[in-house]
């Protein structure tokens, strides 16, 4: 069951076996289909502002992934690239053979990116959102974080610190409520969680920020398939500064661009409907 902290969502999750690991997933709507993929430590509720008018035009799925959220968190190595593949055995499970269009944000980015790398045949478009594996820098605490046993030590499960982590997602101290602090804190406490979060982010970077081997790599990939694309960002970012939207563009200059002004890391919760409005006319376009 979701737990009674998770945000109430204009769809109701339920939980889809995808071998044998028990995800948490929203799918509603149909037409075209989109996957929508949250950051690290996070769950679909990041997309709550978004289920809704995505649906009226199209199928979604919004997932938990593998070791987060609600989703089973199995004591397995965790990668990139293993994030990916679980998102392509999601859509086994539940039957979608069509290309997809994704729409990742911050870690979700980088996983929807990997996805497009390794299953092109099952990829139509890329909605990237503050998305990580554009440059080395992420927030200090995240650097920190990666050190060996510093981080096990310092990755607490308190309300100060889920209070702190919600006040850092967005520009507008009035959007850390009271109920996604509550809904931050039962994420970080989830029986798991956090051996999940530091082998994520250990896997993607050590204390110099994000790993070149593996952006350089994906970057290079994706650059050469031109695939549709559209990159937002929000300016005021604290953790993958918006200055980050300078190297995408030179490396996907292709790419539709959009800088929301006077937003934090997560437009599409903060910017909701000028951000529902830019994607639903970019997936027009991508539908043609």
């Amino acid at each position: 069951m979701s737990s009674p902290a998770a945000l109430p969502l204009p769809c109701a999750p339920s939980f889809t076996d995808v071998g044998g690991v028990r995800t948490r997933a929203v799918i509603a709507g149909e037409g075209p289909p989109l996957v929508l993929l949250h950051g690290i430590g996070r769950s679909l509720e990041d997309w709550e502002a978004n289920l809704a008018p995505l649906s009226e035009r199209h199928r979604v799925y919004a997932l938990d992934l593998i070791g987060f959220g609600y989703t089973d968190k199995p004591d397995v190595p965790y990668s990139l690239a293993g994030l990916a593949r679980f998102v392509a055995h999601f859509l086994d499970a539940v039957g979608e053979t069509r290309p997809v269009t994704l729409i990742g944000n911050s870690l979700g980015g980088a996983v929807a990116q990997r996805f497009a790398a390794t299953f092109p045949e099952r990829t139509r478009g890329l909605i990237l959102v503050n998305s990580a594996g554009f440059g080395r820098e992420i927030a200090a605490i995240l650097r920190v974080l990666t050190v060996p046993r510093l981080g096990e030590l310092l990755l607490r499960s308190t309300k100060l610190s889920a209070r702190q982590t919600v006040r850092s997602l967005f520009h507008d101290p009035r959007l850390a409520t009271p109920e996604r602090v509550a809904a931050a804190l039962d994420l970080a406490r989830q029986p798991g969680a956090a051996r999940t979060f530091l082998r994520v982010l250990r896997d993607l970077g050590d204390w110099r920020g994000a790993k070149t081997v593996w952006r350089e790599e994906l970057l290079g990939r994706l650059a050469e398939r031109r695939l549709p694309t559209l990159i937002v960002w929000g300016d005021h970012d604290l953790i993958l500064p918006a200055r980050l939207l300078d190297a995408a563009r030179r490396h996907h200059p292709h790419a539709q661009f959009h800088l929301f002004r006077d937003t934090g890391h997560m437009p599409q919760l903060e910017r909701a409907e000028t951000f529902n409005r830019l994607a639903l006319d970019f997936l027009q376009e991508v539908s043609v």
